[in-house]
């Protein structure tokens, strides 16, 4: 597919856009954040609303799982998965952050099932779901969508939640900070811990009977340490007078998931091993406190370690495993027993999705060592390969120009999917089989395999798991290497005012800095470079089959040939005869005919049968459609037919002299020129592909 991106300096306006006003920036703001972001509600009226939405009082597991639903999902039928809008369509941001490929949609379809289990409380609500992958593969832009919609759908009434905040504690307390006087709940816990356990049982025994949803709402958590503190005080002055102390004492305000604010959210990034502390992620003495509350006050307790600051929500685990094994131990409470245990401190319950990432060679060593076999045991490991579709991991390119203020500059046909397919190459296992080759298999795993082909692709998947060290895509060269390369191939045809490009100058690029990139390792830059040399092939055999069409393309003498085709098709398939075109006579069906057109298709002439009765069958179910004859309107037969054309012209076409400017009509030239633009190409472009196919022709012409 070609294309072209308009340099964003000089893009036009819709003329119908008008100024935003601050009024109108304003009034937009404001219908944007929940209306009762800045209310202040009493307990009775938490409990109403509750009663009225059990959603409500959902847990993060359950919150988590709706939220993938609430964007939409699409089911492939094919791949058997389901696709989440928010991760195939981004409604979000317009499109800026789609993935592609069905790898990346399997892994994500398994995240979201193991956080729908966890939601229905069978066993993944207590384990950390481990992305793996290798760099670039994803995983960790995935995890950042996950926060930002978190962060959007708790703006929305159907991902609302709430929490409270202690009021006018001073009055009571004798002894509290005048500072102190209203504390929001450290933990951000749901209103309904307020409650005791067995008044709390009550509640949602009322919730669940009114509940629509695939999960019962449990809540077993004790009050944070200081909040329980608070509430013996309270309790004790009321002579346990419970409504009297959330009367006078608590207040119900709305809370919003924040990653900037650390709010419901927190992205946890280890330090050097020599600085890890565990404080940063359980919480730590408040030492500003100390002195007005002393060192065993649960209130001279700072909850700023980043499992407090998760909760109600997401943790996520930057490069998990580059932690110290006994830094890890912190991860085995937080997962299994949902509890925190700071020092100094009572232990804490929290609930929250603990997503953790790591690349392959993190994972490597901690894998085999026995004494991570808890962690181990205690983490949902899901796998992010790499796309193993270059038409997908085309699109991912295309993404990445769109994203950004690129030049104004031609996309040439091939170049993105060229680019693509060597990536898939480097990521793939080479096939056992001698019937497949490398690119064979990668084009079936595309999606590009007729009814005649005898490949099977599940056969395909099924050994390049078995032979792949962890699983197949799990190596190989990132997207972010390739759209690296393209990017300064970009650049190097704006400072040789170049207006387009393609393949060949992205190939250019590749081969010049295998050597030189980090992420490739050196035993793996000789193997590359022999599939840099495949995707030259495959390249090589696209632009001959595009030359072929702008100069051997005949409409008329196609269709022609076509019908003749199908006419001893039919015969051969009835064992009949046909009318020969100059004699009138009948005769046998032409075999050497037949022959010569499937041929260009490499069809086994053990496979014809095969072929023609496919073909048959189309015409027949047109017919029945009452639709005519038309080759073109079958891509295989076309292509059959455009390539038996070109045998038959190519003889009469000077391919040397389309390598030479100079050796053609310029009204000839010209007018190949227009059909390769009529394809897709830059007038530039064409002009490149028509002098390389000729020469690649021409050359193979000699070589016969």
């Amino acid at each position: 597919m070609a294309g072209r991106w308009p340099d964003a300096r000089v893009r036009d306006l819709d003329e119908t856009m008008t100024k935003e006003t601050l009024e109108d920036l304003s009034q937009h703001y404001k219908e944007s954040v929940p209306a009762d972001l800045r209310e202040a509600k009493a307990f009775d009226w938490y409990l109403d609303e509750v009663y009225d939405d059990p959603r409500i009082a959902r847990n993060a597991h359950q919150r988590v799982a709706d939220m993938f639903d609430y964007y939409g999902t699409e089911y492939d039928e094919d791949a058997g998965v389901v696709e989440y809008l928010m991760a195939s369509d981004d409604p979000l941001h317009d499109g800026e952050n789609t993935f592609y490929g069905r790898e990346v949609h399997e892994s994500i379809h398994e995240f979201v099932n193991k956080v729908k289990s966890g939601a229905r409380g069978l066993g993944p609500e207590k384990r950390i779901k481990l992305l793996l992958g290798p760099v670039g593969s994803g995983k960790s832009h995935f995890d950042w969508m996950v926060r930002r919609y978190f962060e959007d759908y708790t703006m929305h009434d159907e991902g609302r939640m709430y929490t409270f905040r202690w009021t006018n504690l001073c009055d009571i307390v004798r002894d509290q900070d005048p500072a102190d006087d209203t504390v929001v709940s450290p933990m951000n816990q749901d209103p309904v811990v307020l409650l005791p356990q067995e008044q709390r049982d009550r509640v949602l025994e009322r919730l669940n009977a009114e509940l629509d949803a695939p999960y019962t709402i449990r809540n077993e958590q004790s009050l944070d340490p200081a909040s329980e503190f608070y509430m013996d005080r309270l309790l004790a002055h009321y002579d346990d007078d419970l409504k009297a102390v959330l009367d006078n004492h608590v207040e119900i305000v709305r809370l919003v998931a924040s990653e900037n604010k650390r709010q419901c959210i927190e992205t946890f990034e280890p330090k050097d091993k020599k600085n890890q502390d565990e404080t940063e992620l359980t919480g730590d003495v408040n030492y500003s406190k100390i002195a007005i509350y002393g060192e065993s006050d649960p209130r001279a307790f700072d909850y700023s370690g980043a499992f407090c600051n998760a909760n109600r929500g997401l943790f996520s685990g930057e490069e998990l495993l580059k932690l110290q094994r006994e830094f890890l131990y912190d991860f085995l409470h937080a997962s299994q027993e949902q509890t925190i245990k700071p020092k100094n401190n009572p232990r804490i319950d929290i609930d929250q999705v603990i997503v953790g990432r790591t690349n392959m060679p993190e994972y490597r060593d901690k894998k085999g060592d026995e004494k991570m076999e808890a962690f181990n045991d205690r983490t949902k490991r899901i796998d992010f390969p790499y796309v193993l579709e270059y038409s997908e991991e085309a699109e991912i390119y295309r993404k990445m120009l769109r994203n950004a203020d690129v030049p104004d500059m031609h996309i040439e046909p091939h170049a993105m999917e060229m680019a693509g397919l060597f990536g898939v190459l480097t990521r793939i296992t080479e096939p056992n089989g001698e019937n497949v080759t490398l690119v064979q298999k990668a084009k079936a795993y595309n999606g590009e395999i007729d009814e005649t082909d005898d490949v099977d692709v599940k056969k395909l998947r099924e050994e390049g798991e078995r032979t792949a060290d962890i699983a197949e895509g799990m190596d190989g060269v990132s997207a972010r290497f390739i759209g690296d390369e393209i990017a300064e191939a970009i650049m190097d045809a704006t400072h040789r005012d170049r207006g387009y490009l393609s393949p060949l100058s992205v190939f250019t690029h590749f081969e010049r800095n295998l050597e030189n990139h980090g992420s490739i390792p050196e035993e793996n830059v000789d193997r590359y470079h022999r599939y840099l040399e495949l995707v030259r092939e495959e390249y090589k055999e696209r632009a001959i089959e595009d030359v072929r069409h702008a100069l051997a393309y005949d409409v008329d003498e196609i269709q022609r040939q076509g019908e003749k085709y199908m006419d001893h098709v039919m015969a051969y398939i009835d064992d009949a005869t046909v009318t020969d075109e100059l004699t009138g006579r009948e005769q046998e069906p032409d075999e050497t005919f037949l022959r010569s057109v499937e041929e260009k298709l490499e069809i086994p002439s053990d496979r014809k049968d095969d072929f023609r009765q496919e073909v048959s069958n189309w015409v027949s179910r047109r017919a029945r459609e009452g639709e005519g004859f038309d080759p073109q309107d079958n891509d295989r037969l076309r292509r059959a037919l455009e390539r038996k054309l070109w045998e038959d012209k190519k003889h009469n076409i000077n391919f040397s002299a389309l390598v030479s400017a100079n050796e053609l009509d310029d009204d000839e030239r010209s007018a190949w020129v227009d059909a390769l633009i009529e394809q897709g190409y830059s007038r530039e472009g064409a002009q490149e592909v028509l002098e390389f196919a000729g020469a690649e022709v021409a050359k193979s012409e000699l070589e016969g």
